[in-house]
C-alpha cells in the first residue's frame, strides 16, 4: 500500500499493485485495475518513487532488475 494525498488534503492508502495508469492532465489521475480513478496531489514522478519503494519492501522490485554477474578467476 502507498499513501497519497487527495486534492482536498486527505490522505488515502491505495494498493500499488492495482495501479494500471497514471496521467498528469495537469492534475495527477491514478486509474486502478478495478476501474476506480483517484485524483491526487502527488506528481507522476513522485508516485513512481512511492511504488518503487513499496515494491522493494515486498521484494518484487529486486526480482525485476538484472543481476550483475562477475566473472570468476
Amino acid at each position: 500500500m502507498i499513501t497519497v494525498t487527495r486534492l482536498n488534503g486527505t490522505k488515502v492508502m491505495i494498493n500499488a499493485l492495482l495501479i494500471e495508469l497514471v496521467e498528469e492532465t495537469p492534475d495527477t489521475i491514478i486509474s486502478l485495475t478495478t476501474g476506480k480513478k483517484i485524483i491526487v496531489a502527488e506528481s507522476a514522478s513522485d508516485l513512481l518513487l512511492l511504488v518503487q519503494s513499496y515494491l522493494r519492501t515486498i521484494g518484487v522490485y529486486a526480482a525485476t532488475q538484472k543481476s550483475e554477474q562477475t566473472e570468476g578467476p
